[in-house]
């Protein structure tokens, strides 16, 4: 893959990989910041100012910016992760610019009108209360909250309602001008794009961008614990998680194919012995959920309040049975391709792509050859995964449990019992 990058005055890197056969484009400004770099006074400010750049720039307001992408049947959206915010649009590629000049337009030009951030507040409790309305998604906030008690990476990416609803455009400004600085964004395209073309289209538009970049990234520090919540539901969900892998680590790609063996597909381990064997669960799975500087290797369950007791007994000992023995070679074969696979099917999307080449800029600043990140994935050993296992499994565990009051569920000691090893 051919991979094309200019750097403006201004320090912004803009990138670019042509695919001249195909006749779209995939348009993207990736902010190097979320919710894992909010104090808890402005929790939830990044995901807000995503909402709120779709509701009016200096050149065009909510209806205008629908409109423009929607007449060339294009289609343009945003989100927020804990350590990124993207605005990105899909276009035929003589609309380039448009999408240029709407997504470049979010950065530079946002309105903050007071009278729609009073009504996309309220849009937001909204999706927070669908949250909390949401057992499975819920469980897992328990989750975050535990593994990084009192840290930016244990909150929530949505924010507090009564935090949401003190936001002002003051506010909002001010982590703007903090966060989206030239040295803290790339903008990615790929696709029937003319490299050059497209540089002079951002240069146009975001030369003006401020390069000072005085945010320092948030401590993460992964320590465990328990918590246990009721609510009136009918099944009980369960996330269980050790001390992960970082985005950064060396060892990312061992733990991401541990996690696949261990609870990454129908064929797992987890799959296979505690849903096909056992019937105690309709979803079991695994993963290593990463982030820049910490990480987590968690399992999640969802199963009726009866099975959980004869479910923990037998998560403990497929732990243990990895802790102790080695991966078969069919196993580690088998994950190894399902891993290169989804990797290079996931390069024949445009939007998948460039979003893969701004998120490998952010965090590594290059784009890495796909042959090296295949042959990172090939030297994993059978040994490499035993030596993980072990690291993981002595971590201190996270318990977070959701269920019905009417049950009594184990307790975080019982757990930690089961789960030692010896």
């Amino acid at each position: 893959m051919e991979i094309k990058q200019t750097i403006l005055r201004n320090g912004l890197k803009v990138i670019s990989a042509p695919r001249p056969q195909i006749e779209s484009v995939s348009f993207g400004i990736w902010v190097n910041t979320g919710s894992a770099d909010e104090n808890i006074e402005d929790n939830g400010i990044s995901h807000f100012i995503e909402h709120m750049v779709f509701k009016g720039t200096k050149k065009r307001n909510s209806l205008q910016i629908s409109e423009d992408i929607e007449n060339v049947g294009g289609a343009t959206n945003a989100y927020t992760s804990r350590h990124f915010t993207c605005f990105y649009a899909k276009m035929l590629k003589n609309d380039l610019e448009l999408a240029a000049d709407v997504i470049c337009d979010f950065i530079t030009d946002p309105l903050f009108d007071d009278g729609e951030m009073i009504k996309e507040k309220e849009v937001v409790v909204q999706e927070i209360k669908q949250s909390l309305d949401t057992p499975d998604d819920l469980v897992f906030d328990y989750f975050q909250e535990t593994a990084f008690p009192n840290q930016a990476s244990g909150r929530t990416i949505l924010g507090p309602i009564d935090t949401v609803r003190n936001f002002t455009a003051e506010r909002l400004r001010a982590h703007l001008k903090k966060h989206y600085t030239a040295n803290n964004m790339i903008v990615a395209c790929v696709g029937n794009v003319d490299h050059d073309k497209f540089v002079k289209m951002i240069e146009e538009r975001m030369s003006g961008v401020n390069q000072d970049n005085s945010f320092i990234s948030l401590e993460q520090k992964y320590v465990g614990g328990a918590k246990i919540e009721y609510k009136d539901i009918e099944q009980t969900h369960l996330v269980l998680g050790f001390e992960g892998a970082s985005y950064l680590s060396e060892d990312y790609y061992k733990y991401s194919i541990l996690s696949t063996i261990f609870g990454g597909g129908m064929s797992s381990r987890l799959f296979q012995e505690i849903r096909e064997k056992r019937g105690l669960v309709y979803t079991i799975n695994s993963f290593n959920q990463a982030l820049k500087k910490a990480g987590v290797f968690g399992i999640y369950a969802g199963t009726t309040p009866k099975e959980l007791n004869k479910l923990l007994p037998v998560v403990a000992t497929e732990i243990k049975k990895l802790v102790n023995e080695k991966v078969s070679d069919c196993e580690l074969n088998r994950a190894k391709t399902q891993i290169k696979a989804s990797l290079l099917m996931s390069l024949e999307s445009s939007s998948t792509t460039a979003e893969i080449m701004a998120r490998q800029m952010l965090l590594f600043n290059r784009v890495i050859p796909t042959e090296e990140l295949v042959a990172k994935i090939e030297s994993v050993s059978k040994d490499d995964l035993q030596n993980i296992a072990q690291n993981i499994f002595t971590s201190n565990p996270t318990y977070a449990l959701l269920g019905s009051s009417d049950v009594e569920y184990p307790s975080f000691e019982d757990v930690k019992n089961m789960l030692k090893l010896g």
